[in-house]
């Protein structure tokens, strides 16, 4: 894997499938020159939105917050009372918000995919970064959780990652063994069978938890996705029975090896995926996830803003 640490400059953010192995290090290299104080030089006044058409805490505020440290003034966008409830598409909203002079935007839909008829649209030429799509995939939280990893590590090559948890529903696990897979790490998956399926077989194995803790240089739990699930699932699901049979428990992290991290996007439910004493021990990376969000999307929208000619690198 050659690393590069040119910035990048990309028309949009999507897709885990449209980066290569060195464009992933390229994002992680300018996240860590943020996190260290770099700042750009926007050639004008830039405008960002966020257009989030489904619930988020640490994704909607993480892209605000990075495009507040970039220096772009964001436009206050709610979904609630937007007119896409009148009939309005998506599209239409997105040349409104570029009409009025918005450059780049940070968009979370139901819709798996929702942003193939945005770029295929001639008219829509402002920068998009994908903050998840329905099942699909979470480009921006892979790119914290490799952040995160190397920053441990400070190497992919031979490390062992299980994802395990909710794999069916999950975005982040779809984004993540993407990645995982072309920066040379072994990935593994956990959690329960019936969630497992095809898509994932070319991507690792899966394995009881309890063969996991023991071998994993990383574990990473997902949430339950019940918003996702059929009215039976939800109806036989015990967050104890769950915990018991998948969860991280104390015993399990006392299996694990030393130098072993907990990672979660979050939000976290306590006492399901992962006990609640653990949510905050000091294997677990959680809230370092949390905070490596934000210079990810720094990176994220920078590369955005540098296509469109908006950085000064002079």
């Amino acid at each position: 894997m050659i690393e590069t640490t040119k910035p990048l400059s990309y028309a949009n953010v999507l897709s885990m499938k449209d980066l290569e192995a060195d464009e992933v290090m390229a994002f992680i290299k300018e996240a860590q020159q943020f996190k260290a104080g770099k700042q750009i030089q926007l050639t004008r006044p830039a405008y960002a939105a966020n257009l989030f058409f489904e619930n988020s805490t640490r994704t909607h505020t993480s892209f605000e917050m990075a495009e507040r440290k970039l220096g772009l003034q964001v436009v206050d966008f709610n979904p609630a009372v937007c007119s896409v409830t009148k009939g309005e598409s998506m599209g239409d909203t997105v040349k409104a918000l570029q009409a009025i002079g918005v450059d780049v935007v940070a968009i979370r839909a139901r819709q798996n995919e929702y942003y193939n008829q945005l770029v295929n649209d001639r008219h829509i030429h402002l920068g998009i970064a994908n903050g998840g799509d329905g099942s699909g995939e979470h480009p921006s939280q892979s790119l914290l959780d490799m952040m995160t990893i190397y920053e441990e590590f400070g190497t992919f090559t031979g490390l062992k990652v299980a994802i395990v948890g909710d794999l069916s529903h999950s975005r982040v696990a779809k984004s993540d063994m993407e990645v995982l897979n072309k920066l040379g790490v072994q990935v593994y998956f956990g959690g329960p069978k019936k969630w497992f399926d095809d898509r994932f077989d070319a991507y690792g194995t899966w394995l009881p938890v309890d063969d996991l803790v023991e071998q994993m240089d990383v574990m990473m739990f997902l949430r339950v996705q019940h918003e996702r699930l059929d009215a039976s699932e939800n109806k036989t699901f015990t967050a104890a029975k769950y915990n018991e049979k998948y969860g991280l428990t104390p015993a399990r992290k006392a299996r694990m090896q030393d130098h072993a991290i907990i990672m979660h996007p979050a939000p976290v439910n306590r006492g399901v995926e992962i006990a609640d004493e653990l949510v905050e021990c000091d294997s677990s990376r959680i809230f370092q996830q949390m905070a490596n969000g934000v210079f990810v999307r720094m990176a994220i929208m920078a590369s955005l803003l540098r296509y469109q000619g908006l950085v000064d690198e002079d």
